[in-house]
């Protein structure tokens, strides 16, 4: 069995901070899977389900993201689970938005949902870290962590959050690498269009964008005309 943690805080207030994406990927994995409709137990909602033939339980926490650590490790407990059947779904300051990474183990980075889980369960589980971009200033994390998604920002997070729900199946059998790969094509999107085209084969992109010099007219009287009319004739 696996129990995968979506992070967020309760609540409708809440329901669309960049903080909460961990929710957003937990429910749309629940939309796309037909998994059972969402109950409260283990101070939480969960919901089950089958991906790649493996039960699953979703979880949410409902305790709020500082104490998800108890939600987490009290349904671990009940089904005597070990971190390595834990899949943990949270924002991540350090990644770009529309970036995703899985990793195993480590610290809590200064998530403190992912300290608390690592204080009830233990840190070698798997993290589905989801960029959310860094303000860039430390005075401004609280603001932009705990505030909506902008409008703009959902060109890469709906694409994420259905491909993650698309693929799930393929991280719950093991293949991390090609559920981030997966991921990554469908957020990537399309090529900039100022991006200059290929250069011809065997010309460079700097001859290709020298402009050409119009062809000198053929002289008709003088001393070239002469010449070019032995070499060539007259062409009537």
């Amino acid at each position: 069995m696996l129990l995968v943690a979506g992070l967020g805080n309760p609540g409708r207030q809440y329901e669309n901070h960049r903080h909460n994406v961990g929710f957003m990927a937990a429910d749309a994995i629940a939309r796309r899977h037909s998994f059972s409709p969402w109950s409260k137990k283990f101070s939480a909602l969960v919901a089950e389900g089958l991906l790649g033939g493996e039960k699953v339980l979703l979880i949410k926490p409902q305790t709020f993201m500082n104490l998800s650590g108890q939600a987490v490790g009290e349904a671990m407990r009940f089904y005597k689970l070990t971190p390595a059947d834990l899949v943990v779904l949270y924002d991540e300051l350090d990644l770009a938005p529309g970036k995703l990474r899985v990793k195993r183990g480590g610290g809590h980075g200064g998530h403190n949902g992912i300290k608390s889980i690592n204080a009830h369960c233990g840190p070698d589980y798997r993290r589905v870290r989801i960029g959310i971009g860094h303000p860039g200033d430390k005075a401004r994390v609280n603001a932009h962590v705990l505030g909506d998604f902008a409008k703009a920002d959902r060109d890469w997070l709906e694409p994420l959050l259905d491909s993650v729900a698309d693929n799930f199946g393929m991280l719950a059998e093991g293949d991390e690498s090609g559920f981030m790969n997966k991921v990554s094509l469908a957020v990537k999107g399309e090529p900039d269009e100022k991006t200059p085209a290929p250069a011809p084969k065997g010309r460079s992109h700097i001859r290709q964008a020298r402009p050409r010099k119009p062809a000198a007219p053929v002289p008709e009287t003088g001393p070239m005309a002469a010449m070019l009319k032995k070499l060539f004739g007259n062409k009537e």
